[in-house]
């Protein structure tokens, strides 16, 4: 059984429809795809709809958050999507993603970079816009070969260049928000280092005590040793530990189920939601 719980569509940064994600996910032999565009929901019917017979959708999201003065990503899975404490949180984050990207293309335009607001609307396609889609405008005008590459201090990685803050929610209240609407939470590859500072495990421990379900550790950016003492870390804290692509389409070269779940912790997260189910594929349309 092949799980990948952390995948993203045009309805966020990735560049495949959500109906293209779920059918790319069947081609690439997956069992479990988990939907998870940051801070919304707005893919998940049309991935329901289009879901091939035979492969299984998780609706979640990625979550904006921000701890001890460092951002984090927090994955959301099975989750009542109109729980109203939460709906209103996201809605927060998702309304300052504009005035944000409209700051990061001004800063980069006095860096003397070219990039114009047109060209990142184009990029994003209606989808929530963030850095990935400035990154691939660079990538365009040829300041960076990769969308990678922009995330550097020279750029947009957390206070470099051009970095501009967005709202984020607290992480201790995005789990109690979650919980709340019936969710599970996977702290999304927590050792990331090159995407800027991490949380310190101090921390971890602290969100594990206040409900955190797991760990994010087979992710493209975590090499083997920290492979290694994320899952000793989730072990001496009594977290789950999930793999995951964190796949985007053409935006980043890694591919569908690069990283996989354990069939045991899936059936764990499944077990310990009770705000939403996942969805079984019937055909599609």
């Amino acid at each position: 059984m092949r799980i990948d719980l952390h995948c993203h569509s045009t309805a966020s940064d990735g560049t495949d429809s959500p109906a293209e994600l779920v059918r790319n996910a069947a081609r690439a032999g997956l069992d479990v795809v988990a939907l998870t565009d940051h801070d919304t929901t707005r893919g998940h019917a049309e991935a329901s709809a289009a879901l091939p017979e035979g492969l299984t959708l998780v609706p979640g999201a990625e979550l904006s958050c921000r701890t001890d003065g460092v951002s984090m990503h927090l994955l959301a899975y099975l989750f009542d999507p109109e729980e109203p404490a939460l709906l209103a949180e996201r809605e927060l984050v998702r309304d300052d993603r504009v005035p944000r990207a409209r700051a990061m293309v001004a800063r980069l335009n006095e860096l003397g970079v070219p990039v114009t607001w047109e060209q990142i609307e184009r990029i994003a396609a209606g989808g929530s816009v963030g850095r990935p889609h400035i990154a691939s405008a660079l990538v365009e005008l040829g300041v960076v070969p990769t969308v990678g590459d922009a995330f550097t201090p020279e750029w947009l990685a957390d206070g470099g260049r051009a970095y501009v803050p967005k709202h984020e929610t607290d992480a201790f209240e995005a789990i109690r928000l979650v919980k709340h609407a019936g969710g599970v939470t996977v702290f999304a590859h927590p050792a990331a280092v090159k995407r800027g500072r991490t949380v310190p495990e101090a921390t971890i421990a602290k969100l594990a005590e206040a409900g955190l379900d797991g760990i994010e550790v087979d992710h493209m950016d975590h090499d083997p040793a920290t492979r290694t003492r994320l899952r000793d870390l989730a072990g001496d804290l009594g977290l789950l530990v999930t793999g995951s692509s964190d796949y985007h389409g053409s935006r980043k070269t890694v591919a569908l189920g690069a990283n996989t779940t354990d069939p045991e912790v899936y059936g764990e997260i499944i077990r310990r939601a009770t705000g939403a189910f996942p969805v079984p594929g019937t055909g599609g349309i």
